[in-house]
């Protein structure tokens, strides 16, 4: 069988509900978007590390509530009474802290999607005490939510983030590829994404499959072990 080289497709991540690996470390947050209907107050706040999916997860429960998806950073510009119509998802609260205008337009938004009759899940990287919003009355709503987190990931689950991230790029890396970088690299799925990003490039620049010499190359160049 011919090997596969890098060409220059775009990435296009998977982000159904069959392609998020369950493991213990998110199996509670899992659960509570599958649940989504017996949210208390309606309302839930996700939070993890950069990578961890919360985006993938944001979008799993849109498809199973009907929900819109904004970024918090939209909100400032968007049309409050119409985002309030249905479900929605806000993404990455935590980069608004500090906006007036951005936590008053959410603050507003907030309370609209529950009068309405509506669910509201809410993203953020650390844990709502330290979002650092600066509205009282947004931060107590936030801060009342049902709360779930998605924890560091283990052995299993990294390994499934790894080929995940690799086969959004359209990479099949040999079978001793994922192994050997999983004790080479940082413990971390920011890290993960990053180094599959390394090899990405690599592989198309140099024009070869991904190979555990490619994954050494890549290592050698600036992910240190780890481990």
């Amino acid at each position: 069988m011919a090997q596969q080289l890098g060409l220059d497709l775009p990435s296009r991540p998977a982000l159904g509900r069959d392609d998020f690996f369950v493991a213990p470390s998110n199996a509670i947050a899992v659960a509570m978007i599958e649940g989504w209907q017996a949210w208390a107050g309606r309302k839930m706040v996700l939070t993890g590390p950069p990578g961890s999916g919360k985006t993938h997860l944001a979008h799993v429960w849109a498809n199973l509530s009907g929900a819109g998806i904004i970024d918090a950073r939209d909100i400032a510009t968007g049309d409050i009474p119409a985002l309030a119509q249905g479900p929605l998802a806000v993404e990455n609260v935590p980069d608004i802290a500090g906006d007036d205008a951005a936590e008053t337009h959410l603050f507003h938004l907030h309370n609209l999607v529950l009068a309405e009759g509506h669910s509201l899940l809410l993203t953020g990287t650390p844990a709502v005490p330290q979002w650092g919003l600066h509205l009282p009355d947004l931060t107590s709503r936030m801060r009342a939510a049902t709360a779930a987190a998605l924890e560091a990931p283990d052995d299993s689950l990294l390994t499934a983030v790894m080929a995940k991230l690799l086969a959004d790029r359209q990479l099949t890396p040999k079978p001793d590829v994922i192994p050997y970088l999983l004790l080479r690299m940082d413990r971390s799925f920011a890290a993960a994404g990053d180094l599959v990003a390394a090899l990405d490039a690599a592989s198309l620049a140099q024009q070869k499959p991904v190979t555990r010499a490619l994954a050494a190359q890549v290592l050698d160049n600036g992910f240190n072990a780890a481990r």
